[in-house]
């Protein structure tokens, strides 16, 4: 019933921005907490953030805290994911994905996954 597509990648030069948008389709979306994971080719998928289904909370892999903010635009079925002071370590492709379970899911509770968006960030 939902479908994820995420946008925005790109190259950066380190130390510039980008934002990665996950536009959901399916009236259930505003349910659903949503995670950001990113992962590059034989290495593990690695949990970037997340937030629940009312935009109230989030949370950061240390990784990227003070760095990154994930926000969502109930009304436009749309998360977003503000990455500043990028860094060449952040070169992978990111993936939102959503769950049912409202707050804090596990990961095995993530069930809806977008196609995945590159972010390349050059020195």
């Amino acid at each position: 019933q939902v479908q994820l597509v995420e946008s925005g990648g790109g190259l950066v030069q380190a130390g510039g921005s980008l934002r990665l948008s996950c536009a959901a389709s399916g009236s259930t979306f505003n349910s659903y907490a949503m995670g950001w994971f990113r992962q590059a080719p034989g290495k593990e998928r690695e949990f970037v953030g997340y937030i629940n289904w009312s935009g109230s909370n989030t949370v950061y892999a240390d990784s990227v805290k003070g760095r990154f903010t994930i926000s969502r635009d109930r009304a436009k079925n749309t998360v977003y994911l503000q990455m500043n002071s990028l860094e060449v370590e952040d070169t992978d492709v990111y993936y939102c994905a959503g769950s049912r379970v409202a707050t804090m899911p596990l990961p095995h509770e993530y069930v809806y996954w977008g196609q995945g968006t590159q972010v390349t960030v050059s020195s």
